[in-house]
């Protein structure tokens, strides 16, 4: 189905959140251009990958390319503990979103003022804006390619309920 969404994707990284490179299961991110030479207006989409080193700290420079991408009305998505940047990013304060649980955020996160938008749910996608928890991958990706593509619905629909499900019958 990524292959059928028809937008340019790039990955940027720089090396101050190197540590953000590996996932909760220790996958490793291969950037494809550091992140000083991101684009947002360019950008189709920003995706924010899961992981514990969102804990750690706030990343300013991701602060800075997730609000320029909501000046320039590009989605933004963060899964997992990615949640944390995008309420970092004060996206979340007036938005319905998800994240790792009920006052997971406020834990990291001191100035999020969103709490009452928070729902118990798999995914949420808010005016640009798609959260998940970190146990809800199907779902994050589809509300990604619901967001690229939303002509594909349908195709969408049926492809997150085959994966939910685990098979064809």
């Amino acid at each position: 189905m990524a292959d059928q969404v028809n937008r340019r994707f790039v990955s940027a990284m720089d090396k101050s959140i190197e540590p953000l490179l590996r996932g909760f299961y220790f996958y490793r991110l291969l950037p494809d251009l550091p992140l000083a030479e991101f684009e947002p207006d360019t950008a189709a989409i920003l995706i924010l990958p899961g992981g514990d080193s969102w804990m750690a700290v706030q990343h300013t420079e991701i602060t800075s390319a997730v609000r320029a991408m909501e000046s320039n009305r590009r989605p933004v998505a963060g899964i997992c503990a990615a949640t944390l940047a995008l309420a970092h990013a004060g996206l979340l304060d007036d938005r319905m979103h998800t994240s790792n649980g009920a006052g997971f955020i406020e834990k990291f996160v001191p100035d999020y003022a969103g709490a009452s938008h928070y729902r118990a749910a798999p995914a949420i996608t808010d005016r640009g804006v798609i959260t998940a928890s970190g146990l809800a991958p199907v779902a994050f990706a589809a509300e990604i390619f619901r967001a690229l593509a939303p002509e594909r619905a349908d195709d969408i629909a049926t492809y997150q309920s085959l994966y939910v499900r685990g098979f064809m019958d």
